[in-house]
């Protein structure tokens, strides 16, 4: 007869292999794994080398039934080519820290399927609860997980009135604050770049550009594009270098710092003195948006911060459900001016 063992291929070590290898009782190992300050220096360590040795890992599953919710917290970010998310993440992450819960981070790519296959699998490793950056289109998966129990925080979304909460920025005032910026600076000849128009940022960052320009009295063209990327950015160059010089804006709002980036590019290559001929804005304040030849004057949004407070939402949700009231936190943007847009003195 064969005895298996921890060492054996027919299972992975366990927790009380751990507890008779390290001479102490499942309670102590257990705290060591979930609670290691209240476990004697002495003691700790010897539980530790026993983990280590026998190369035993925690069932996070079995921690999360025992204790009745869990120390685990996914997040579903749209885009991390985008470092708004990454600022987001790092906001989930720093307010996880200080409840003592861990953060799975997901990446769907602007892919709704990848979205729905990660809240799902956060759901199978019974999550605590999930912060969503959603893909921008149904809700129906997170609104389904909701229904059975899980909590769903939106961030970058404003949730679903009084049935989850969310986390958003102001982006009409954000569109409005750009436009208003290139005003400042004479520009009348103003374009608003940037699409396709179904998505929500996209056309609520326009009418606030809109608004602007019309309390100003001044025309504000569209010119739509496919996406937000650097290379809609080149082909909308190439577009405006082809015009007379005298049917050109002298003033761009673009609805992304990767579009502008593009922009950019592209003028400077055909000759155009920027920012003497055109001014141009970015949206995001993106990480390179400051380290490029021309740093890009763009409209931040507090990502850290509203990772942060999506994170506190669900936190109380958990904590106080039958008190917990749903709501939408409404941050306000602000704009970073360098040196695409203004003229030197």
């Amino acid at each position: 007869m064969s005895i298996s063992t921890p060492s054996s291929p027919h299972r992975a070590p366990v927790m009380a292999d751990v507890a008779r290898l390290a001479g102490v009782s499942l309670g102590t190992v257990s705290n060591v794994v979930n609670a290691p300050d209240r476990v004697r220096p002495a003691t700790r360590l010897k539980v530790e080398s026993a983990i280590a040795s026998l190369g035993f890992v925690p069932n996070t599953s079995a921690r999360t039934l025992a204790a009745g919710r869990g120390t685990l917290v996914g997040f579903v970010a749209v885009d991390l080519g985008n470092s708004y998310f990454l600022d987001i993440a790092r906001g989930v992450e720093r307010e996880a820290d200080l409840g003592q819960q861990s953060v799975l981070l997901g990446n769907s790519d602007v892919d709704l399927d990848k979205q729905t296959g990660y809240l799902n699998l956060f759901e199978q490793a019974q999550a605590a609860g999930i912060v969503l950056a959603p893909f921008d289109g149904p809700m129906d998966e997170a609104r389904r997980l909701r229904r059975r129990g899980l909590r769903v925080v939106y961030v970058n979304w404003p949730g679903d009135g009084d049935e989850s909460c969310g986390v958003v920025v102001d982006e009409v005032l954000g569109g409005r604050l750009a436009a208003q910026h290139l005003l400042e600076q004479g520009r009348r000849e103003l374009v608003f770049v940037g699409g396709p128009l179904d998505l929500t940022a996209v056309r609520h960052r326009f009418e606030g550009a809109s608004a602007a320009a019309r309390d100003a009295g001044v025309p504000l063209r569209l010119l739509t594009t496919s996406a937000l990327t650097v290379r809609a950015g080149l082909t909308v160059g190439s577009e405006l270098l082809a015009q007379e010089v005298a049917d050109r804006p002298d003033g761009i709002v673009a609805a992304s710092d990767a579009l502008a980036s593009g922009i950019v590019q592209s003028l400077l290559l055909g000759g155009v003195d920027i920012p003497h001929d055109l001014s141009i804005t970015g949206y995001d304040d993106n990480h390179f948006a400051q380290g490029t030849t021309l740093p890009l004057t763009t409209v931040g949004q507090p990502g850290v911060e509203m990772g942060g407070q999506a994170m506190r939402l669900l936190r109380d949700e958990l904590d106080h459900p039958s008190t917990h009231r749903h709501e939408t936190v409404v941050l306000p943007p602000r704009l970073i001016v360098r040196g695409s847009s203004v003229r030197p003195g």
